[in-house]
């Protein structure tokens, strides 16, 4: 930690990068919500999300706390401590789950340039693609920076958006909580939810240079999971106002802006939604760059600055690609099934039991060395 780092980059900071990490691939449209949490009815799903939040907690702490005793601000330095000869396992599953995200992503920034200024879905990709590579020019503080800011717009936006909901229909929420049963898939869902979007806690190393001891650690990595969730809290419960008919519906944030009648509103939803998708991208292909940095400096050479931008661009037309040749539905379907396992077995498994051992005990070199 440098000594010049403040109370809200030691505790809260690693919280927004992780929060702005997770929601563009997680729940920026009310979709994922929808899928993972709606069958389990309005007080189930806030039970399931209940779930993933501790998960993330859980896993965020251990970590943070490996991270920091380790030195591995970097996804590569992290798990070749934590899966040693088998750490390029999570490199290649992370480069796949950010094609399936970037390629989620460039769809929906498509989408919304559309609808707002009526320009092909094309150029909404590009200008998407554009502004995060513009952003990966930068240093980790700027980006620390702006996703920061970004993020407090959009708690404020989302804050908005529920009260105004409540205001809106709150009798009819009131009502569906009251009448629609708990299902007792809530705990599986959770826990679905919690890993297909843990890969992205790996993007968040790189704010941990800002910790020197356990207890901010802990307590950062405690906050993370709360401050990565209610967003998507927020929404949920603007969305049980049409519980029985936003389960059919593509756009659940277009539908519940749609209700509210208020085109404004809407424009400042939309810009809330299209800096997720450059936060998401930034916090991931940053991670990427750390990698990429730090094996530079292994071989003491600087990398190359114009490097940063290029393989973040590189990385997305990637994705765009892969999403017209396969498919974007089934790259979805397949993809993050898939890939919620894969990172549960390579990834939350170890931390969980061989890494909070080695923590516990000071049995890994490395931890040894750094605690």
């Amino acid at each position: 930690m440098t000594t010049s780092s403040s109370w809200f980059q030691r505790y809260l900071l690693p919280g927004f990068v992780f929060q702005a990490a997770v929601i563009a691939g997680g729940y920026a449209t009310g979709r994922e919500l929808v899928e993972f949490f709606l069958p389990a009815g309005p007080w189930g799903g806030l039970l399931g999300m209940a779930v993933s939040m501790l998960v993330w907690s859980a896993v965020l702490m251990a970590s943070f706390e490996l991270a920091r005793v380790a030195r591995a601000y970097d996804y590569r330095s992290f798990f070749k401590l934590l899966l040693g000869r088998g750490w390029f396992l999570f490199e290649i599953a992370y480069f796949l789950l950010i094609i399936v995200i970037m390629a989620v992503m460039g769809a929906a920034a498509g989408e919304i340039v559309h609808s707002l200024f009526g320009l092909p879905k094309l150029a909404g990709s590009l200008a998407m693609i554009a502004a995060t590579g513009l952003m990966l020019f930068y240093s980790g503080a700027v980006i620390e920076k702006f996703l920061a800011l970004s993020v407090g717009y959009l708690y404020l936006v989302y804050l908005v958006f529920v009260v105004w909901s409540v205001v809106a229909f709150g009798d009819r929420i009131e009502a569906n909580f009251a009448a629609v049963p708990v299902d007792d898939d809530w705990f599986m869902a959770g826990v679905t939810y919690a890993g297909y979007n843990v890969a992205t806690i790996p993007a968040v190393l790189f704010c941990i240079r800002h910790l020197s001891r356990r207890r901010e650690a802990l307590v950062a990595g405690a906050l993370a999971g709360p401050l990565g969730m209610l967003p998507g809290v927020l929404f949920y419960i603007a969305m049980m106002g049409y519980y029985h008919e936003i389960g059919d519906v593509a756009l659940p944030s277009a539908f519940l802006l749609a209700k509210l009648q208020a085109p404004w509103f809407e424009w400042a939803f939309q810009i809330a939604v299209l800096l997720t998708l450059v936060d998401t991208g930034v916090a991931l292909l940053h991670a990427i760059n750390e990698r990429v940095a730090k094996a530079y400096a292994e071989r003491q050479r600087p990398m190359p600055q114009s490097l940063r931008p290029a393989l973040a661009v590189g990385v997305m037309l990637v994705s765009v690609y892969a999403a017209t040749a396969v498919g974007l539905v089934d790259l979805i379907a397949q993809g993050y099934g898939t890939l919620t396992w894969v990172f549960l077995a390579i990834y939350v498994l170890p931390l969980l039991t061989v890494g909070v051992w080695w923590l516990w005990r000071n049995a890994h070199p490395a931890v040894a060395a750094g605690g």
